[in-house]
């Protein structure tokens, strides 16, 4: 009766374990790394007339992947990759892109209310969503045997193509906070290319991107104006 009654609870530990085990889900060892960055755009060179940006309201979110390409048994790497920018930039003077080009074809930009009269302006900007491409990124790492606690060093190319873009205007009537968007190209540049440089130790990193592209094509841009921008903020990766 002893030995039996071991055996069986020999078993039920035995089929217990055997459960844990196949509740427990193995976490995949994916190349490469994926990076999230969150930064505040300022605008570059020859900016539109009443162009006035609201520095916290005009900020980027990025979400890329990129693998890396040891270089021998160096301290360098290359790191191809791809992911996606949203892209913000605040009027603080409440002004907007209209819906429609004057008659040179130019989106100048214009006041909230010429376009909705009688509406009190909490917020109005500019949305521009882009997939970008790093065909080529030099990075170095002190320690690439151990990348968590490596300081490292990358720039690089980024090439972006436009598919999303509206104007978004958040404003008050009859005690109600309402939206309205203008989903449209606005004579914005469908393809960008620029650079980026990032600095850190580990997962955390500053960065830095220049875009070399003007934001408008030249013959549709506000007021004959010839805008680029640059974003500042920070990098976090995981590996």
């Amino acid at each position: 009766m002893r030995k039996s009654l071991i055996t069986i609870v020999a078993v039920v530990v035995s089929i217990f374990s055997l459960a844990q085990e196949a509740k427990r889900v193995k976490r995949p060892d994916l190349p490469g790394s994926f990076i999230i960055e969150f930064g505040f755009n300022t605008a570059q060179g020859s900016t539109p007339l009443n162009y006035n940006q609201g520095v916290w309201g005009s900020r980027t979110l990025d979400l890329y992947y990129q693998y890396p390409i040891r270089l021998w048994k160096t301290k360098f790497s290359v790191n191809p990759g791809v992911g996606l920018s949203f892209e913000r930039y605040k009027f603080s003077n409440n002004y907007t892109l209209p819906r429609q080009p004057n008659q040179d074809g130019r989106y100048d930009l214009v006041r909230v209310t010429d376009i909705y009269p009688n509406v009190s302006v909490d917020k109005s900007m500019l949305v521009m969503n882009y997939l970008d491409f790093m065909p080529i990124e030099l990075r170095f790492d002190t320690k690439p045997e151990d990348l968590n606690r490596s300081f490292h060093l990358a720039a690089g190319l980024r090439v972006g193509f436009l598919f999303d873009s509206h104007t978004k205007i958040v404003y008050t009537e009859g005690g109600e906070e309402k939206t309205i968007k203008d989903k449209q190209k606005f004579g914005l540049n469908t393809f960008r290319y620029g650079f980026y440089g990032r600095v850190g130790i580990g997962n955390f990193s500053l960065f830095g991107n220049y875009n070399i592209t003007p934001v408008f094509d030249t013959a549709k841009a506000p007021s004959n104006s010839n805008m680029n921008t640059m974003t500042i903020g920070l990098s976090i990766s995981g590996f």
